[in-house]
């Protein structure tokens, strides 16, 4: 079972990064950390299996729920005329074993940072069996990383 307790941020897929954290800055009164691209970040998708594609993402710093706002090249996981609608994310202390336990109960992983034999990595995106939002199981080790972005020291991954 998942304790939505833990969730920490929802996830919007858009094509103009600036244009959106000025959107919602407006619109929400918040500020963002200095977005952060990977050149090459490693995604598992049932489809393509373990492959590298650009991503290009922020948070707001404001919380405890922060506003992910991220884009990806076309036709990859975050490309955003691929919408989802899009995805909670929350902290889970054993990605792999949430996983397995939400595979059980019949959601189907759409994406991981790993592959299913590599234990599926420090994320993994799961949609649920009837259909709906996404869900992003994350590892809490992230969290110590997260809150150092968010105080404006930058992200390290």
């Amino acid at each position: 079972m998942l304790d939505y307790t833990r969730v920490f941020h929802t996830g919007v897929l858009t094509d103009d990064l600036e244009a959106a954290c000025a959107f919602y800055s407006q619109a929400f009164g918040i500020t963002f950390a200095e977005p952060y691209e990977f050149d090459a970040l490693p995604i598992w998708t049932p489809e393509r299996g373990l492959h590298h594609v650009r991503n290009r993402f922020t948070y707001s710093v404001e919380g405890p729920i922060h506003l992910e706002l991220q884009g990806g090249e076309p036709g990859s996981f975050y490309d955003p005329a691929a919408s989802r609608g899009d995805h909670i994310g929350l902290w889970v202390s054993d990605v792999p074993a949430t996983v397995e336990g939400l595979i059980a109960q019949g959601w189907e992983v759409i994406a991981a940072g790993a592959a299913p034999e590599d234990g599926w990595g420090l994320f993994t995106y799961l949609r649920p069996a009837q259909g709906g939002m996404a869900v992003e199981v994350v590892s809490e080790t992230l969290q110590p990383v997260f809150a150092r972005w968010f105080r404006g020291e930058g992200l390290s991954l």
